[in-house]
Order: structure tokens, then C-alpha cells, then sequence
């Protein structure tokens, strides 16, 4: 039994959202209980992006793997998810 090839666009994905969700903690300076949504939107942000870039082109690419595409999208992502955690209903401890 063989497995099945794993293209490098997952692999590079999780890479790069792993990346950015450990520089948007740096920035934010703190870690919530949102971390594993906001991890989970930058990768799937990454691995979308990628595929836009590869239909729009990008100016820095490695193989096929769009990196700017993927960068900008994933921040797209964690933006959506900071947005909502903030805007959302809040946990009062009584």
C-alpha cells in the first residue's frame, strides 16, 4: 500500500499560517483562547491565497506556492478573526 503524494501548497500553508499567527501573537502581545481559530483561518488564509496567486501571478513565488498571495490572505484571516473576538459577546464571571 502506498500513500498519496502531498503536494507542497498544504505543507507551505501551514508553514506560513503557523508564521503569521505566532507574529500576530508577538504584536498583540498576549494569547487568548481564540488562538487555535485564528491558527486554523491563517492556514486555510494561506492555502487560498495560494490559489489566488497562482490565477493572478505574484512577484515572489517558490515553485508553484504563491507567497505574497498567501501572506496577504492569511492576515486576511486572523484580521477577520481578531475583529470578531473583539466585536463579540464577552464572557462576564460572576
Amino acid at each position: 500500500m502506498t500513500l498519496p503524494e502531498i503536494g507542497p501548497a498544504p505543507v507551505l500553508s501551514v508553514v506560513v499560517g503557523v508564521f503569521h499567527t505566532a507574529l500576530y501573537v508577538l504584536i498583540r502581545g498576549r494569547i487568548g483562547v481564540h488562538l487555535p481559530l485564528v491558527l486554523l483561518a491563517a492556514v486555510l488564509g494561506a492555502y487560498g491565497g495560494s490559489a489566488l496567486g497562482a490565477r493572478l501571478g505574484d512577484p515572489l513565488r517558490l515553485g508553484d506556492y504563491s507567497l505574497v498571495w498567501a501572506s496577504l490572505v492569511s492576515w486576511a484571516g486572523i484580521l477577520v478573526i481578531a475583529v470578531t473576538t473583539i466585536l463579540g459577546p464577552t464572557r462576564t464571571g460572576r
